[in-house]
C-alpha cells in the first residue's frame, strides 16, 4: 500500500523480555546518519530502564527526539496516549521515521489493531505501520523450547502472572522480520534448529542471524513492509482454522506437524476441562490456542492458550449473545459477519481450539474434549438459576 509523503513511517521492535531490543535500537542509532529517527521507548515501570539504557549509551545524539512511555503498555493501558504520541511526532517536519521499542510484554497483534482503530477514526493519520520486528533470543529458545522448556523464567517475577511462552510464540508469529539475537551463544546445528521451531509457526517472516543486536539498519528499515493480513494468514493458528473451513485434509509441514481444529457449540464443564488440561494433556501437543466457554458462565469469552508445558485459562471479554438487546443491535450492524454463525440457542457462545503438535492422536483428543462437554446443562437451565 502507498501512502502520502506527510505520512511517516513506523517500525515496532518487540520481542521478549532480556531478547535484545535496547541493544538492537542502540545499534540502529550508531548507524544513523541522516537524522530524522525518533525514538519511543515504552515499559512496564514507573521509572523506564529501558530508556535510561538508550539515553546514557553514547552514541545518542542530543538531536534525536525521543519519547518515553511508561506506567502500562502501548498494547493495551498506554495504546490512546501512543498513537497521540505518535502524531504529535509526525508533525516534527525534522523527523523522518519513528522507531518503537515496546515493552517486553507487549503483544504486537495489538499494537497493529491499535493502528487499525486509530485509521478509522483519524481519517488523516500523519503515522502508518510499516514494519514489526521481533528480537528472539536465540539460546533461551533453544534450551527453552527445545529442551522441552524445563526452565521457564523463573527470574520473571514482574511477569510471573503472564503465560510467557504463549507470550513469546505471539511475538514470533505475527511480525515481518525476525531477528535471531545471541546467535554467538549457540552452534551451527542448533540454529538451525531453532530457525526450524520458528518456521512451524512464522512461515513469512524474513529471519536475520545476528550477535550483539548487529544488523544493517536498512535490511530493518528498507525490507519487507508490514502486510497486517499477510501476517495474520501466515501464523499457525489462522492457518489452520483456514484449512479446517475449507474442509481439506490437515497438511503436513516439512517438519512433521500436523494440526487440526475442535468446535463445539455446548458448553464445557469447566473441572472437566481443568483434569483434562492438568491430567490428560498429550505431550506431543505444541502449541494450542482458542476460544471456550463453561456452562455455569454464559456472559464471557474463555481464551485457552498452550505451548509446550505451559497452559492458561484468561478471561477475555463478553459474548455478543451476552450483551443487552441495544448493544447486540448495534454490534449486527457494524458487524453483520458475526450472524453468519449464529446459533438460535446459543448465540455466537462457541468453544473452538486449534491444536498443532507432531504424532499426536487426533481421536483421542477429541474423544477427551468430547467428555469436557456438559452435557446435563443447558444455556437454558443455566439462565433459570
Amino acid at each position: 500500500m502507498m501512502f502520502g509523503q506527510k505520512r511517516k513511517p513506523v517500525t515496532i521492535l518487540t520481542g521478549y523480555l532480556g531478547s535484545g531490543k535496547t541493544t538492537l535500537l542502540n545499534e540502529l542509532l550508531k548507524e544513523e546518519r541522516d537524522g530524522g529517527l525518533a525514538v519511543v521507548v515504552n515499559d512496564m515501570g514507573s521509572i523506564n530502564i529501558d530508556a535510561n539504557l538508550v539515553k546514557k549509551n553514547s552514541v545518542f545524539e542530543s538531536d534525536t527526539k525521543m519519547i518515553e512511555l511508561q506506567n502500562g503498555c502501548i498494547c493495551c493501558t498506554l495504546r490512546d496516549a501512543f498513537m497521540e504520541q505518535l502524531e504529535q511526532l509526525a508533525k516534527d517536519k525534522s523527523v523522518k521515521r519513528i522507531i518503537v521499542e515496546a515493552s517486553g510484554i507487549s503483544n504486537p497483534a495489538s499494537i497493529a489493531e491499535g493502528f487499525l482503530a486509530y485509521d478509522e477514526v483519524i481519517k488523516q493519520s500523519k503515522v502508518y505501520l510499516d514494519s514489526i520486528v521481533t528480537v528472539v533470543d536465540a539460546d533461551r529458545i533453544y534450551t527453552e523450547f527445545l529442551e522441552q522448556m524445563q526452565e521457564i523464567a523463573e527470574d520473571e517475577a514482574d511477569t510471573e502472572d503472564a503465560d510467557i511462552i504463549n507470550l513469546i510464540m505471539d511475538q514470533i508469529e505475527f511480525c515481518n522480520l525476525v531477528i535471531l539475537n545471541k546467535c554467538d551463544l549457540l552452534s551451527t546445528d542448533q540454529i538451525k534448529e531453532v530457525k526450524k521451531l520458528i518456521r512451524t509457526f512464522q512461515k513469512e517472516a524474513e529471519i536475520f542471524e545476528c550477535i550483539m543486536g548487529k544488523v544493517n539498519a536498512d535490511r530493518i528499515f528498507f525490507g519487507d513492509k508490514f502486510d497486517y493480513d499477510k501476517v495474520m494468514n501466515s501464523s499457525a493458528i489462522q492457518r489452520a482454522l483456514a484449512r479446517d473451513k475449507a474442509m481439506q485434509e490437515n497438511e503436513m509441514d516439512e517438519y512433521g506437524v500436523t494440526s487440526f481444529v475442535y468446535e463445539e457449540k455446548r458448553p464445557l464443564d469447566y473441572d472437566r476441562f481443568l483434569a483434562f488440561m492438568e491430567q490428560d494433556y498429550p505431550k506431543e501437543l505444541i502449541r494450542a490456542k482458542g476460544y471456550l466457554w463453561f456452562w455455569d458462565d454464559d456472559i464471557h469469552v474463555q481464551l485457552f492458550e498452550q505451548a509446550g508445558r505451559n497452559a492458561s485459562i484468561t478471561e477475555l471479554s463478553n459474548w455478543v449473545a451476552a450483551l443487552p438487546e441495544e448493544d447486540q443491535k448495534e454490534v449486527f450492524e457494524n458487524y453483520p459477519e458475526v450472524l453468519d454463525e449464529w446459533d438460535e440457542n446459543y448465540g455466537d457462545r462457541m468453544n473452538q481450539i486449534v491444536f498443532i503438535g507432531k504424532n499426536y492422536d487426533k481421536e483421542k483428543i477429541i474423544s477427551a474434549l468430547d467428555f469436557c462437554v456438559a452435557k446435563e446443562a443447558t444455556l437454558e437451565n443455566q439462565r433459570k438459576k
